[in-house]
């Protein structure tokens, strides 16, 4: 019996299942599958970042931003810091409140540690930590910029002109040469020389442009047209639209899987996520989530994907084996920004 159990427990610990025994029978149950680390959301409602634990599958904590609002955020490289720029009280382009800072958060001690204050009215909205150098930026929309903020000292360093305005989401290459954006408005998207700070070109797209995102490899770029559902499709060595993949509904925030085979496109319309096949460029299936899916951020070890429900304060957990909704997990009100917190 004993050789039997050992046998069994190795079998069981090489391929990472758990197992139990009761009554002479074996009852094989799965392990849970989890990267170390928590999930961070930015509850615009609430005015709150929310952390949440995964495998709890419940929000655990919330801070108060003492703004209105954040609507996106980022994590330092070691999961310790929250970065929380207070966009304001209206959506891109429209009348509302000005924001002018980005608050620091401890997700450890759930608490503000650190504000910096671009001097007036910019609209800070997507902050980005680009971890070669551990520069952060952040899109600030007024300026028509990107501002570049030392995270070490919280000092603003300069900034990257976009030449265009409503400059909303930011995508960083993995050796933090290059910089995009989406400029919802005019819809184009500016490609920015990130060591010399300056706007390398600007590629006209649609009408209206929204969200963005890099392939695994930086070899595409991803945004979505928000008059007509496709996804537009750029390559970066071109620097130009050079294929459109047609969509079941206009899309919105975009997230590759890990192995690069996929990409998760948001379509806040239908309440669906697309799975879109890379190798092929076109929709594999979708996935039914609630109400007005945002933004969505595969965790890094492939084998979750979480969405953001704006209407429905929930976040759907996608299980990217079988492409289905495996779980929900209440966050705030009018959930959007995602990040993942990485833990030892």
């Amino acid at each position: 019996m004993f050789t039997l159990l050992t046998a069994v427990r190795g079998f069981a610990k090489t391929f990472s299942i758990g197992l139990l025994l009761f009554a002479g029978y074996f009852c094989w149950i799965p392990a849970t599958d989890a990267a170390p680390g928590l999930l961070l959301v930015a509850n615009k409602g609430d005015h709150t970042l929310g952390i949440i634990d995964v495998v709890a599958g419940k929000q655990i904590a919330t801070v108060a931003e003492d703004g209105v609002t954040g609507h996106e955020l980022a994590a330092s490289t070691d999961g310790k810091l929250a970065f929380v720029p207070i966009f304001g009280d209206s959506g891109v382009g429209l009348k509302g409140t000005d924001g002018q800072l980005m608050r620091v958060i401890d997700v450890a001690k759930r608490e503000i540690v650190a504000t910096v204050d671009f001097g007036k009215g910019v609209r800070p909205h997507c902050a980005v930590l680009e971890p070669r150098k551990e520069l952060l930026y952040v899109t600030t929309e007024l300026e028509n910029c990107v501002t570049v903020i030392d995270p070490r000292t919280w000092k603003i360093l300069g900034t990257v002109p976009t030449g265009q305005k409503e400059s909303h989401m930011l995508a960083i290459t993995k050796d933090g040469r290059r910089g995009y954006t989406a400029n919802v408005g005019v819809g184009t998207v500016s490609v920015l020389d990130l060591e010399q700070r300056k706007t390398m070109t600007i590629i006209p797209i649609c009408e209206v442009a929204q969200r963005i995102s890099l392939s695994i490899d930086d070899r595409y770029v991803f945004t979505s047209d928000q008059k007509k559902p496709q996804l537009a499709v750029i390559d970066t060595r071109e620097n130009k639209v050079t294929q459109w993949i047609p969509m079941p509904s206009n899309g919105y925030g975009t997230a590759p899987t890990p192995d690069g085979r996929s990409l998760l496109v948001c379509l806040p319309r239908v309440n669906k996520v697309a799975v879109v096949d890379l190798a092929k460029m076109e929709v594999r299936t979708t996935i039914e989530v609630p109400k007005a899916p945002q933004e969505v951020l595969v965790r890094p070890d492939g084998l979750e994907a979480y969405v953001s429900c704006d209407s429905s304060g929930q976040v759907a957990v996608i299980d990217t084996r079988e492409w289905k909704v495996a779980r929900l997990i209440t966050a705030g009100a009018g959930v959007d920004g995602l990040a993942w917190a990485k833990s030892e």
